[in-house]
C-alpha cells in the first residue's frame, strides 16, 4: 500500500540512476510514473516493484527525443497527484567539439537541457498551486569544472545550464513551499559512459561510485535541505566557500565604465577615458 507520499515522476527510468530512484522512491511510498523508451525494462521494473512494496506503478513508454512523446508526458506532470519530478533523462556525448557529429550534439543539448527544461516547467505550477512538491534534477560535477571535461565540454555545458536553471528556479518557487534540488554526481557505474563512448572500467576505480550509492546520498541530501547535492563532497563548507566566492563578484560585475585594467593606455603611458568619460 502506498504511503500517501503522492506520485513521483521519473525519467529515464529503466535503468541506471533512474531505475535506482524508481525503487528508492517506491520504498518511501510513492506511487510512482515511470518513463523511457524500452517498455520490456519498464514492465519489469514495475514487476518487481509492485511485488516488493505494494505502491501503483504507471508506465509511461514516451521517447523524449520525440516532440508528441515529450507532449504526453508534460500532460502527466500537469495532474494533480504529482508531487515529485526526477529529471534524470540524459545523453552524453564524448570527445573534442571539432570531431562532433552535430545531429548527436543537436540531440544532446536537446535531451539534457531543452526537455529537462520543458519537464519541469509542465510540473512547477500544479506543485506551486498545491505548495508542495519536489523537482530533482541530475546535473553533474562537470558543470562546475568546465575547463576540465571529463566527457566533452557539450556535455558540461549542458549540465552547468541545469545546475543554474535549478538553482535559479529553486529561487522562484521556495516562496510556495516546492523544492528544487540539482544533483551533481562525480562518475558514477551506469550505462551513460558506455553509450557515450568511453570506458568507465579504465578510469580509477576510486574515483567511480556505484549507483545506489549516488542515489541514497542524493535522496539524503534532498531530506537535509540541500538545493544542491555533491555526494562524494565530504564537507559541505566547500561548496558553501564556492557559493561565497562566486557571490563575492557581484558587486563589481556590472557598472557604468570598464574596470580600470580594460582602459586603453596611451603609447607615452597616459591612460585614455573610456566611452563616457571626459578630460578637464
Amino acid at each position: 500500500m502506498s504511503k500517501g507520499q503522492g506520485t513521483a515522476l521519473v525519467t529515464g527510468a529503466s535503468a541506471g540512476i533512474g531505475a535506482v530512484y524508481a525503487d528508492r522512491l517506491a520504498r518511501r511510498g510513492y506511487d510512482l510514473v515511470l518513463v523511457a523508451r524500452d517498455e520490456a525494462k519498464l514492465k519489469a521494473l514495475m514487476a518487481r516493484l509492485v511485488a516488493e512494496t505494494g505502491v501503483k506503478v504507471e508506465i509511461l513508454r514516451a521517447d523524449l527525443a520525440n516532440a508528441d512523446d515529450i507532449r504526453k508526458v508534460e500532460t502527466r506532470l500537469y495532474s494533480d497527484d504529482i508531487t515529485m519530478l526526477v529529471n534524470n533523462a540524459g545523453i552524453a556525448v564524448a570527445g573534442p567539439t571539432i570531431a562532433m557529429n552535430s545531429e548527436r550534439l543537436d540531440a544532446m543539448i536537446q535531451l539534457n537541457v531543452v526537455v529537462a527544461t520543458r519537464l519541469a516547467r509542465a510540473v512547477a505550477p500544479g506543485l506551486a498551486q498545491r505548495r508542495k512538491g519536489d523537482i530533482v534534477n541530475i546535473a553533474s560535477v562537470v558543470a562546475i569544472r568546465g575547463d576540465q571535461p571529463a566527457i566533452s565540454v557539450g556535455y558540461g555545458a549542458s549540465k552547468a545550464y541545469l545546475l543554474a536553471f535549478s538553482e535559479g528556479l529553486d529561487s522562484e518557487l521556495a516562496p510556495y513551499g516546492v523544492r528544487v534540488q540539482a544533483v551533481l554526481p562525480g562518475v558514477t557505474r551506469t550505462e551513460l559512459w558506455e553509450k557515450g563512448g568511453l570506458d568507465i572500467n579504465a578510469l580509477p576505480q576510486d574515483i567511480v561510485m556505484e549507483t545506489g550509492d549516488m542515489v541514497d546520498a542524493a535522496l539524503v541530501g534532498l531530506d537535509q535541505g540541500e538545493r544542491v547535492t555533491i555526494p562524494a563532497l565530504p564537507d559541505v563548507s566547500d561548496w558553501v566557500a564556492f557559493k561565497t566566492a562566486r557571490a563575492a563578484l557581484l558587486p563589481n560585475v556590472s557598472h557604468r565604465l570598464p574596470a580600470e585594467r580594460y582602459r586603453r593606455t596611451s603609447a607615452d603611458g597616459v591612460r585614455q577615458p573610456g566611452r563616457g568619460e571626459h578630460n578637464g
